[in-house]
């Protein structure tokens, strides 16, 4: 029996039926949950029973957090590292080099690919060419959210600056189908970069530039993990983001 769950529902005074509706299944999948402690829930059901009864995930099923955050090559993190400086330029080039068919770059300036990746825009074209949606979501350096951004980093190679020398090599790649940016604000703290079924993801600590922060390498490994999650992120944005020329075009002359 799942006695964490029991007590939590106790505690919250909720019934099955209760527990049920917020989440959305049926009584008798509830129940299930309860008297067999080895079933795991959907993730987005946990979330969901979680937020209704008022307790942490790893209170009511330890097992699915130690599964989602235990790293090594069979789990979503393959690998950290304290500094995104502190990953070898091999990796980036290996993960571009293997992906066939998505490529997302959405860091907010994305400005350190042109300078530690020889001929990036080599192989973006060619990866472009072969049928690759390449997409770049950009911070839009005339935002608020950019300027505020700058102010925290203090630093002389600006925010703005550096989002100018993507949107440099992008022109430099209009020609091409199949490469597309955007600009939007709401990864100004968390960097995602997708190559297909993997992913870098760099969460920007406070008055701490890219380079400077901590750096994941996940790997897709179950459906709503911490990769499906990340990639939803960055889609939502894409969603709401403006397209880079579009807003050239209706830039002020």
């Amino acid at each position: 029996m799942n006695h964490a769950l029991r007590q939590a529902m106790a505690n919250a005074k909720m019934t099955e039926a209760h527990l049920a509706e917020a989440c959305e299944v049926d009584v008798k999948t509830v129940g299930r949950w309860i008297t067999e402690p080895n079933r795991v829930p959907h993730a987005r059901h946990r979330w969901a029973a979680c937020e209704a009864l008022g307790e942490e995930e790893a209170a009511l099923w330890p097992s699915a957090v130690r599964s989602a955050v235990t790293t090594g090559p069979d789990r979503e993190i393959v690998q950290v590292f304290p500094y995104r400086s502190a990953a070898p330029a091999s990796l980036w080039k290996s993960l571009v080099t293997k992906t066939q068919s998505e490529l997302v770059f959405a860091g907010y300036t994305n400005y350190f690919l042109w300078l530690e990746q020889a001929n990036l825009a080599s192989a973006l074209r060619r990866k472009a060419g072969g049928g690759c949606r390449v997409r770049f979501l950009i911070g839009d350096p005339d935002s608020p959210v950019t300027a505020a951004r700058e102010a925290e980093e203090g630093v002389p190679l600006t925010l703005s600056t550096r989002i100018a020398v993507t949107l440099n090599e992008l022109e430099k790649l209009r020609d091409v189908s199949g490469i597309e940016g955007r600009f939007e604000t709401g990864h100004v703290n968390l960097s995602v970069f997708r190559f297909d079924d993997e992913m870098i993801v760099t969460p920007i600590l406070a008055r701490r530039v890219g380079h400077d922060s901590p750096m994941m390498h996940l790997r897709r490994k179950q459906a709503d993990g911490m990769f499906d999650r990340f990639a939803a992120h960055v889609e939502e944005l894409w969603s709401r983001g403006r397209d880079i020329r579009e807003a050239e075009q209706h830039a002020p002359t």
